[in-house]
């Protein structure tokens, strides 16, 4: 589905990652780990091609990423759902209308995927909070609106950048068995997390593997949870 070959990836005269090979094949579940500043959110973005390797080979749903167009790229895109650390709302916009935004950005009609957009805000617990603004929602609301947004056009991977990295543990919980229920969905979910507890939590929930960026290159970490 994804899969990296030998991929190094250099900023600012450096060295970040190193001959990194990982496959991420279909209905897997993967946690992804490292120090801050290891190139946790950088192996993403080469995931989904917000970045380009320096050296290797990317290839997602067997085409070569380097290779694609800009209108191919954004159909790859489609395809791959992001939960940013940041979450990136606009602020002068709905909860609904930010999660919808991916739906106008492909050309598909809000109006018509309305039931489907209302239902996948229950399934986050946010069925009751269509209506109100970024500003107004708690960090636990804003992750589980950004995991909805992600997810809006039923993409085949999930990658989550520390979704759980700013609320309390309840709600770390709550985040983590909505990516296991997209897994059990068969969607392929990496979640890139520096924390272990959260790791060890889903031991009795998913079959995952977990994977450590350590000095620039990517190790297994651990057999299956």
């Amino acid at each position: 589905m994804i899969e990296l070959e030998n991929v190094s990836y250099s900023y600012g005269g450096g060295e970040l990652l190193s001959n990194v090979s990982v496959q991420l094949q279909p209905g897997s579940f993967h946690f992804l780990t490292g120090p801050s500043g290891a190139g946790k959110t950088t192996l993403l973005k080469l995931c989904y091609g917000a970045l380009l390797a320096s050296s290797g080979r990317i290839s997602a749903f067997d085409q070569d990423i380097a290779r694609l167009d800009r209108d191919q790229m954004a159909l790859l895109r489609r395809r791959i759902g992001v939960v940013h650390q940041d979450c990136r709302f606009l602020d002068h916009m709905t909860l609904a209308e930010n999660v919808a935004l991916p739906l106008m950005v492909s050309g598909r009609s809000v109006e018509a995927e309305q039931e489907d957009l209302t239902e996948l805000l229950s399934w986050v617990g946010l069925g009751g909070r269509l209506d109100a603004l970024p500003p107004e929602l708690s960090g636990g609301e804003r992750q589980r609106a950004a995991l909805a947004r992600a997810v809006i056009l039923s993409p085949d991977v999930v990658l989550a950048d520390e979704p759980t990295g700013n609320v309390d543990w309840e709600m770390s919980q709550r985040l983590l068995r909505l990516l296991i229920e997209l897994n059990h969905m068969g969607k392929t979910v990496v979640i890139a997390t520096h924390d272990l507890s959260l790791i060890r939590a889903a031991k009795n929930q998913v079959q995952a593997r977990v994977l450590r960026i350590s000095q620039r290159r990517l190790q297994l970490a651990g057999a299956d949870l």
